[in-house]
């Protein structure tokens, strides 16, 4: 299986990071031709006030961005991991930051929302307070992709090995990582991390990352790019450079049997009390 991580430098612009979206997919499609392709965490709108977000969410199922991906997969016979998108949530000021996956028939197939919300003060002073836009998932999500059982995560979830575990408890063979991960955290952590899932839960990491700068309020944020795919040893096979674009890699799912064939981590657990 063939997958492409597309790289976006979304900004408060739906209309226009829909565009960027689109050609880059129409880009891998032609270019590589893949079975499997996701797009980075809130490619759909970045930054902005919590208006804004309100304003570009759309409500699940339909929307712009929905409708985008899904008329793609179709087009293409491709299946699309969505990255995510804002969810207009019932009875909710706060949006979901949620995943929809799509088959080759454009048929919508996973829904994920985030799960841990990323509340931190960086060592510059940039506060994050994600919880105050959007509300959290409380569960996970895996599909089918022809075979291969692909995990959702996105982007602060990676910090969190248990969601991981629960993925390849569900028989995850891939997880996919969409993320908008921080420059500051990125250049130390963002390979590390990712490196560290795919040797725990003997899977694929497939992570689409955004790129570049967006303004939030008076700020000038930055995320840090450098979508990559490890393998179940913790090899990174593809990874991208900086700027927009993507990176493209195979899948092959007798690799992640061998490997937890000759490291049989899930035989040797034991309940801890």
């Amino acid at each position: 299986m063939k997958v492409a991580l597309i790289q976006m430098n979304s900004v408060s612009d739906k209309a226009a990071n829909l565009e960027q979206a689109r050609g880059l997919i129409e880009t891998a499609v032609r270019e590589e031709k893949p079975d499997w392709i996701s797009l980075p965490e809130v490619w759909d709108f970045m930054g902005g006030s919590l208006r804004d977000k309100q304003a570009a969410a759309e409500k699940l199922p339909g929307g712009l961005a929905w409708s985008m991906m899904r008329d793609l997969a179709k087009k293409h016979r491709v299946f699309i991991h969505g990255g995510s998108i804002l969810e207009k949530l019932d009875g909710e000021e706060r949006l979901g930051n949620t995943t929809v996956a799509f088959n080759r028939e454009g048929e919508e197939i996973a829904r994920y929302s985030k799960i841990h919300m990323f509340d931190i003060v960086t060592p510059d002073g940039q506060e994050y307070r994600e919880s105050k836009a959007y509300k959290p998932g409380n569960s996970v999500s895996v599909y089918d992709c022809e075979g291969v059982t692909v995990g959702c995560s996105i982007c602060y979830d990676l910090r969190f090995p248990e969601i991981f575990q629960a993925l390849i408890a569900q028989g995850a063979q891939m997880i996919a990582l969409p993320a908008a991960f921080t420059l500051q955290t990125g250049k130390d952590h963002w390979d590390v991390l990712l490196r560290a899932r795919a040797i725990e839960t003997e899977t694929y990491l497939c992570a689409a990352g955004q790129t570049g700068a967006h303004k939030q309020g008076n700020e000038t944020r930055f995320t840090y790019g450098h979508s990559l795919v490890a393998d179940p040893w913790g090899h990174i096979v593809a990874k991208a450079s900086d700027g927009v674009g993507y990176t493209a890699a195979r899948i092959d799912p007798d690799r992640v049997r061998k490997v937890r064939e000759m490291i049989p981590v899930a035989q040797h657990k034991v309940k801890l009390t």
